[in-house]
């Protein structure tokens, strides 16, 4: 049995533990996360969250990339959320990569250049407050007034709030 029909067998499980329910596509807390898909961040279990509650946005790195303003556009112009949680974390395998070695790479492997941006970076504060900065100034989100940012200690499970300067 390889992972994937494992999990297919513990969703069988799962779904015949629970009784059926539907809950409302629009988040009831109003609230969308953005963070990174890293294996060791539950969000929901360390925010306190169930579901039904928020919508989370997961990449590499928890960058605001123009895929997360489209999905945050979506989730406030058609489903109603009003502010944004960022949670980058510590320990977070895009401190190790840089931008140009990553990109030379892929290409080095494929031989195509990738179209899309690395978002490498070495300083985690400096990058909540530039991820909190770019969804503050999107123009296609109509609720920019509501976004604060944090980092996850991947050992304490602990947020620390990271503000952007005068905030």
């Amino acid at each position: 049995m390889d992972v994937i029909d494992e999990l297919i067998a513990n969703n069988e499980a799962f779904a015949a533990s629970l009784p059926a329910q539907h809950l409302d596509v629009r988040p009831r807390r109003r609230l969308a996360i953005v963070t990174c898909m890293d294996s060791r961040l539950n969000v929901f279990a360390a925010l306190g969250l169930r579901d039904g509650e928020a919508h989370v946005l997961r990449n590499a790195g928890g960058v605001i990339t123009d895929d997360v303003i489209r999905s945050l556009a979506v989730s406030q112009r058609r489903l109603g959320t009003r502010e944004v949680m960022l949670v980058h974390h510590t320990d977070c395998g895009m401190q190790a990569l840089s931008d140009d070695g990553f990109r030379a790479e892929l290409q080095e492997a494929t031989g195509v250049a990738p179209a899309f941006a690395i978002e490498s970076f070495a300083d985690l504060d400096a990058d909540v407050r530039q991820s909190i900065l770019r969804v503050r100034r999107s123009a296609f989100l109509p609720h920019r007034d509501l976004v604060r940012g944090f980092v996850y200690d991947v050992d304490t499970h602990a947020l620390r709030e990271v503000h952007v300067d005068g905030q």
